[in-house]
């Protein structure tokens, strides 16, 4: 039995994919699109039971592939944040699923006071901010009546969406989710290892709605397929997975996963670092009860940068195709592009912050703006990984990258140019996957911690060029026209 499942409840879709660790690779995938819902401006739902459905779909859809009785166990990854509300008895959703997007509790959170603000952060490691899970849970408790009522009835359920996967697969007996989890909700404290009472109390939420949290490679219940139980063991939120996946296992170690908005992680050991530069702390993983912990850094916008030339200005016919289009000019001869389409985040947190292109002049050309915007997600990237060096006095090893921009050679070698490190391009880019499948192997014992870097190969290494003075003047010049979008 060598094969595992990851399942990998994304944002925009879910998936199952199919590996033979013997082999060390993906032998088969299924995937489905998973719809949005926007009320109002700046609310962000799912339809919960969709997501369930169509995990369902493509889990049977894999394991059909080689058998139920080959399948040694199912690992999960998801989108981290986003909150469902459940019957504890019938396991129906209660209302839909408000996403890690939404910012319905903007205003109340920007409302938390100063000394609040301070203990949430000493706490669970997080900045007072809608993105997370706890205002959105007091949101659902006070405005949404059949959470009310089922509360009401001690029978409410509340988690992120790996609770809740696990609730509906294990047929309800499961009630449970994993350290990583339960650390972007803003009600765990990562240091004690427990929903804290005070963060409770603060957000109005009783702990009994909440699931029981433990490490990220527990067994954590049965999925019965075909007569066959098939042990669910290894669960983590999607970049958590991903810094598993990529085997970034040593203090130093950082990953970057450029989607739409761009994640780092880095590896701060055994150590929780509190950032005084914007940074999140938060935890990486756990193996067991012995827990690692991490700096994280969220950019915005990255890929959906690239995605505004070509679906608004018309710019690419593919994002492909910004690769040679970059390359084809020396430089962005003095153009520079900041982007804060929906704001900044780390390490600045400033939502008020809107996009910027400077320095056009009569010979700016097209290749000029695609070569810009596409540095200015290199730069984004240093920002993470200068503040987090300097909170952690750690030197930063190295990065290896995931994600759909990792594909994109100029892109690579600009950001290891810009760092003044190597970026570690893996043959294996579905690297949350593959952390949910490495996750669910320590679990059941099929391999060991030691075997983690074997399943990761690199498929090329971006080394960063020896003028380090020239791109770090670009960078602060870079700076200055972030500056100008502060300005507000």
């Amino acid at each position: 039995m060598s094969y595992i499942i990851a399942l990998d409840a994304g944002t925009t879709s879910v998936r199952a994919m199919l590996y033979d660790t013997e082999k060390k690779k993906f032998i088969a995938s299924a995937q489905q699109e998973v719809g949005q819902i926007f009320p109002q401006p700046g609310w962000v739902e799912q339809d919960a039971d969709e997501i369930y459905f169509k995990i369902a779909y493509v889990l049977n859809s894999c394991v059909t592939k080689v058998g139920a009785e080959h399948i040694a166990g199912i690992g999960i990854a998801n989108q981290r944040e986003s909150v469902v509300f459940w019957d504890r008895v019938t396991g129906e959703p209660a209302c839909n699923a408000i996403i890690w997007q939404c910012r319905r509790t903007s205003a109340f959170c920007d409302a938390i006071p100063a000394d609040i603000r301070a203990m949430i952060r000493e706490k669970s490691g997080l900045h007072a901010d809608a993105y997370f899970s706890a205002s959105k849970i007091r949101w659902g408790l006070e405005n949404v009546p059949r959470v009310q009522e089922l509360q009401r009835q001690g029978r409410l359920c509340v988690g992120t969406v790996d609770a809740y996967l696990l609730f509906k697969l294990t047929e309800g007996r499961t009630f449970a989710t994993d350290y990583t989890n339960a650390s972007r909700t803003m009600l765990f404290n990562i240091n004690s290892l427990k929903w804290d009472e005070t963060l409770l109390s603060y957000f109005g939420v009783p702990a009994d709605i909440l699931p029981e949290v433990r490490p990220c490679t527990a067994r954590m219940g049965e999925v019965q397929i075909g007569g066959e139980k098939i042990p669910i063991a290894g669960v983590a939120g999607d970049q958590q997975a991903a810094l598993v996946g990529q085997a970034c296992i040593g203090c130093g170690d950082g990953k970057i996963t450029y989607g739409t908005g761009l994640f780092m992680l880095f590896n701060t050991g055994e150590k929780c670092i509190r950032s005084d530069s914007g940074m999140l702390a938060t935890i990486g993983y756990s193996f067991g009860n012995r827990v690692t912990y991490a700096l994280e850094g969220s950019v915005f916008n990255a890929g959906s940068s690239v995605q505004w030339l070509r679906d608004e200005l018309g710019f690419l016919n593919s994002s492909a195709e910004s690769e040679a289009i970059a390359a084809s000019v020396p430089d962005t001869g003095g153009v520079f592009f900041v982007p804060a389409f929906t704001g900044l985040g780390a390490p600045f947190w400033r939502g008020d912050a809107r996009g910027l292109l400077c320095g056009i002049t009569r010979g700016t050309g097209r290749a000029h703006i695609v070569r810009a915007v596409l540095e200015s997600i290199a730069y984004s990237a240093r920002d993470l990984a200068e503040s987090m060096q300097k909170d952690s006095g750690i030197e930063l090893n190295g990065i290896r990258c995931d994600g759909g921009a990792s594909a994109n050679s100029f892109l690579m070698q600009f950001q290891a140019d810009v760092l003044g490190v190597n970026i570690d391009r893996p043959v294996e880019r579905e690297s949350t996957a593959l952390g949910a499948v490495l996750l669910c192997a320590l679990s059941l014992g099929i391999i060991g911690e030691e075997e983690l870097s074997s399943f990761r190969t690199c498929e090329r290494l971006f080394r960063p060029s020896e003028n380090w003075e020239h791109f770090d003047r670009l960078y602060r010049q870079y700076r200055k026209a972030v500056e100008r979008t502060l300005l507000r």
